[in-house]
């Protein structure tokens, strides 16, 4: 009986030294499982969502989606009445139809005010032809004036000549040294040269008229030149310029693009496959152009949000396998990889206190237990049904451990 005891007693010390070995040995299989396999029940079915918002505002005149419905990228889910947007881009179009018709207008007033530049150009022509015409009727009569003088001093000096003559023969003639004919003829030649001197200076005084008359008809083309010239100035001021109308082409056709833009988004289309949700707007209210009327999840894609302790994160890299499990479908063995691990939470202000303006704010209290922070690693779902996600599902996570290819 004493052996039995002691071999009872020492069967009992094997089961316990191979119990608490195989407990260690258990609980160092676990932290291994945990440590090559991270796992976290804290996660969540994750997607891309955006507000739905018209570009216009106006009544709803149809709604074509229901909440929770599944769309189809491209679908009709809202229509707004156009209709004052169509009468917006008719009236953009009118105005620049009215635009063209006055550049048009314009042209040919320019056209026409150019031919006046012609013609008082041709007006500057003719006067300068009439000055330079008058210059030399003047230039004619200076000459005239000058062929007159020297007439005039020819006839003076044969008259003087003849006269001087006269007057040396008349007292021969008493003392018969000179025939009587001798006298008449020298009587007669200082008469006809007397008369000739007579008419030189008739032709001299009407050579300075005819001076004078030049003179004046040059004054006067020069005035007209003078006044052409002006006329061509005025003309030239007077003619407009298109540029202003034609600088406005692109301010109407942008109107006419605003206006057409407007008009083709009275109606919104689904961006993408995925499911409206939140929809709070029925037929007949008014729509705000920038104002949210529904939330529509983008289901092309999803991935799962999950929350791993800092201390899992060194055995975490982006490409690794995941195993991913929902709690509403625990029988539907998910597959995923890892896209990549956050860098940034929001601190905890019982740690490390707030920062205000002037010196931070740090907590004075110690926390004996130190929970270890949280960071989310971002998975997208390989495979599963993409429709029929819910966004904020909660879910089990099972990292592989072994990085995976895409």
């Amino acid at each position: 009986m004493q052996m039995t005891a002691e071999k009872r007693r020492l069967l009992g010390r094997a089961i316990s030294m191979a119990s608490v070995l195989g407990a260690i040995i258990a609980g160092l299989l676990s932290v291994r499982q945990m440590v090559d396999n991270p796992r976290t029940d804290d996660a969540e079915v994750f997607a891309n969502f955006i507000a739905m918002a018209p570009i216009v505002s106006g009544p709803v005149m149809k709604i074509a989606v229901a909440d929770n419905q599944y769309v189809k990228q491209g679908q009709m889910m809202l229509d707004i009445d156009e209709r004052p947007y169509a009468y917006a881009l008719e009236q953009a179009r009118s105005e620049q139809a009215a635009l063209e018709g006055n550049i048009v207008d314009e042209n040919r007033r320019i056209a026409s005010e150019s031919s006046g530049v012609s013609v008082t150009q041709a007006g500057v022509r003719s006067a300068e032809a009439a000055l330079a015409h008058a210059q030399a009727a003047v230039a004619q009569a200076r000459a005239a004036v000058v062929g007159a003088q020297a007439s005039v001093d020819r006839a003076r000096a044969e008259r003087d000549y003849a006269a001087h003559n006269r007057d040396r023969l008349e007292p021969l003639l008493a003392r018969q040294f000179v025939t009587v004919d001798q006298v008449d003829r020298a009587r007669t030649l200082a008469a006809s040269r007397e008369q000739a001197l007579a008419e030189a200076q008739a032709q001299q005084v009407l050579a300075n008229a005819a001076l004078a008359s030049a003179l004046a008809q040059q004054m006067q083309a020069q005035a007209r030149l003078e006044q052409s010239r002006q006329q061509v100035t005025q003309a030239q001021h007077s003619v407009l310029t298109i540029e202003p109308l034609v600088a406005q082409r692109s301010g109407k056709l942008s109107a006419i693009q605003t206006a057409q833009y407007n008009l083709d988004n009275c109606r919104l289309y689904a961006p993408f496959d995925g499911r409206v949700t939140n929809l709070t707007i029925s037929q007949g209210a008014y729509a705000h152009a920038g104002q949210e009327i529904f939330t529509l999840i983008d289901t092309r894609t999803w991935w799962v949000l999950a929350n791993f302790r800092e201390t899992q994160l060194r055995h975490i890299q982006p490409g690794m396998k995941a195993d991913v499990y929902l709690m509403s479908r625990p029988s539907l063995h998910l597959h995923g990889i890892v896209d990549s691990t956050g860098y940034g939470v929001t601190p905890d202000a019982d740690l490390i206190g707030r920062f205000t303006q002037g010196l931070p704010d740090v907590q004075r209290t110690l926390n004996w237990v130190h929970l270890a922070s949280r960071y989310p690693v971002r998975i997208r779902i390989l495979d599963g049904p993409q429709q029929n996600f819910r966004l904020g599902e909660s879910a089990v996570v099972v990292i592989d451990g072994q990085p995976g290819l895409l």
